[in-house]
């Protein structure tokens, strides 16, 4: 067993935090009509956590029993997990934008008693589930002023209040159930000790956030990279956290809530990236000769920082640009942001370092549901780009070469610590595949480590395919890379027996006006994406990019186009944005197919 440190729970972490910092402020939500941001501090959170705790309570909710969330990240979602493990419970969360038919499932597997949805919408879809559904007895509203809604619980509570419960580091906390790519989803069971070690390695990679660290909320908490990394985290050093309205209101998000600290996919930086050098080709004149002038330079004195040199004029023109065009980029991303930690796929090399050029450093984390997430971490004081980082306090990476061809420098990652899962939720065949005999488990990732203790993933060992001529194909690093095109929104490779590798793409509609409207086509996705010229830039600028990087058998040699694209309402994309490939090939198997003809 491992030894943890205090705080060893999740409920004294809340409690510990509340005492340290009541009059912090602790979540942030914006007013959509005054586009203001009201905030709540630790000590008022901390009272509707003891407040609903007492109602939970009071309607039957009992040690080890399940409640479940519907709703997107908010206070009430905090105060929902955290009572309940005030309560000796279980939490389970679910996303909004999710199929009933998984929420059913979801609901089921886990045998939740207690469910709250955010909304009166959501309410309507599922109120008849508790006569289907034997466990599921409650159903309560968030958005709702009725008897059937939270508030009226946090009532009942706050005339009945119980003392919380302290459970042991080794007490199931939570289920996190993975996106199911490959099939049904599974249900991770998280302790105590796993989210507690996890956030407390995290801070301690992490000195510099402190109590005025601020962040926006922009990753589910339904995932456990979010809710380890933001959620608990944060309760760690007593930061604030303000939630984004929606994806759309992002730039005036930041403008309004001025993050230091961001915690998100590369997806987000790859946009903002593709909409900074968009608006420099649109300005041209002396803003784009300044912006290149300054990524020229930031790149020259890198070179010379390696060689320990340096260069006045280089260093001159660098500081013009930061002055006058970069100082607008980090402005226009609230002007305190310090720096990010990302994960869930691998940043671009180059646009990893364009940020660390403007003086907003993005840093490469990996890990999984299983391990609650955080394996290795990239951070202020030790990174090396293209890696994602280094193990994480108590935790041990093991390379298993056994499962790849022989001589390789790369093989299977299995993470030893306190952070590995408890296993999958009913599912004893899955948890013994996937964990060791000495308590290892087997991440299906594979990857290498470098002289310095630097981890690097190389690919996905359940994703990756042989051509017919027997060379491996990663398909997730094509896809990744593929997708920093700005005319493509999404694209899934395929290849498996085959000669040759083909590609799905979702042309960006938006991105191609320009072009389309040059080409007098009307506004019909269907003509777009029949139309050759429309057709021949996206491969052109496909191959050009890829040729880069990859071998030729790796890029694609023909493509198939389709006019939606994927997303969690289709079914074709899962939370953490991966696509669900089997889906993807069932709906466009014929189109796939043809390209093989």
């Amino acid at each position: 067993m491992f030894q943890f440190d205090k705080p060893d729970n999740l409920v004294s972490l809340i409690e510990e935090a509340v005492a340290k910092y009541p009059n912090n402020k602790l979540f942030g939500i914006k007013n959509k009509k005054t586009k203001e941001y009201h905030w709540t501090t630790y000590q008022e959170i901390g009272q509707r956590v003891d407040n609903l705790r007492g109602g939970l309570a009071k309607i039957g909710l009992k040690k080890d029993e399940v409640v479940g969330v519907i709703a997107n990240n908010r206070p009430e979602w905090a105060i929902a997990a955290f009572a309940t493990y005030g309560c000796g419970g279980r939490f389970i969360p679910m996303y909004e934008a999710e199929l009933e038919k998984v929420w059913e499932y979801i609901i089921k597997d886990g045998l939740v008693k207690i469910l709250l949805v955010s909304n009166k919408e959501i309410y309507e879809k599922i109120k008849d589930f508790p006569k289907k559904i034997e466990t599921l007895e409650k159903i309560y509203i968030i958005d709702d002023d009725s008897e059937i809604s939270m508030t009226a619980l946090e009532k009942i509570g706050a005339a009945s209040p119980v003392k919380a419960i302290q459970p042991s580091p080794n007490d199931i906390a939570a289920l996190i159930y993975t996106s199911g790519t490959t099939g049904d989803p599974k249900g991770v069971l998280l302790s105590h000790g796993n989210f507690t070690s996890n956030a407390q390695a995290g801070r301690k990679i992490y000195p510099e956030l402190d109590e005025n660290a601020r962040s926006l909320s922009i990753l589910p908490w339904a995932h456990s990279y979010g809710q380890t990394a933001e959620l608990y985290n944060w309760f760690l050093f007593g930061g604030s956290i303000g939630f984004m309205e929606d994806v759309t209101t992002l730039v005036e998000d930041f403008s309004l809530v001025q993050p230091s600290f961001l915690i998100a996919v590369p997806r987000v930086f790859n946009k903002v990236y593709e909409g900074i050098c968009t608006k420099m080709e649109e300005k041209g004149g002396l803003a784009k000769a300044l912006f290149t002038m300054g990524t020229s330079s930031a790149k020259k004195l890198r070179a010379l920082e390696e060689k320990e040199k340096s260069s006045l004029i280089e260093t001159i023109k660098y500081k013009i640009a930061d002055k006058i065009v970069f100082s607008k980029i980090r402005e226009m991303m609230g002007g305190r942001l310090k720096g990010a930690l990302t994960a869930s796929a691998m940043m671009n090399v180059e646009i990893a370092q364009f940020f660390f050029d403007i003086g907003i450093p993005v840093y490469d984390a990996y890990g999984l549901s299983e391990t609650s997430p955080a394996v290795t971490m990239n951070c202020s004081a030790n990174y090396k780009l293209g890696s994602v980082g280094k193990p994480v306090e108590k935790v041990k990476v093991v390379i298993d070469k056994s499962v790849v061809g022989e001589g390789s420098q790369d093989g299977e990652i299995v993470v030893y610590g306190p952070n590995v899962m408890q296993g999958y939720h009913n599912k004893p065949k899955e948890t013994a595949e996937v964990m060791t005999k000495d308590g290892g488990f087997r991440t299906g990732d594979r990857g290498r480590l470098d002289e310095d203790g630097f981890l690097f993933i190389t690919g996905r060992i359940k994703e990756q395919y042989k051509l017919e001529n027997g060379k491996y194909v990663f398909p997730a690093s094509l896809e990744e890379d593929i997708k920093l095109i700005s005319s493509v929104a999404n694209a899934m490779i395929y290849g498996e027996g085959h000669k040759y590798n083909v590609c799905l793409i979702v042309p960006d509609f938006v991105a191609l006006e320009k072009t389309i409207k040059e080409l007098n086509l009307p506004n019909d996705p269907k003509a777009i994406i029949a139309n050759q010229e429309i057709k021949n830039k996206i491969e052109a600028e496909i191959s050009e990019h890829l040729r880069k990087k990859y071998g030729g058998y790796e890029i694609p040699k023909k493509f198939a186009y389709a006019t939606e694209d994927f997303t969690t309402e289709n079914g074709m994309l899962t939370q953490t944005m991966k696509p669900k490939r089997r889906v993807i090939l069932a709906k466009y198997k014929k189109e796939i197919d043809s390209l093989y003809e």
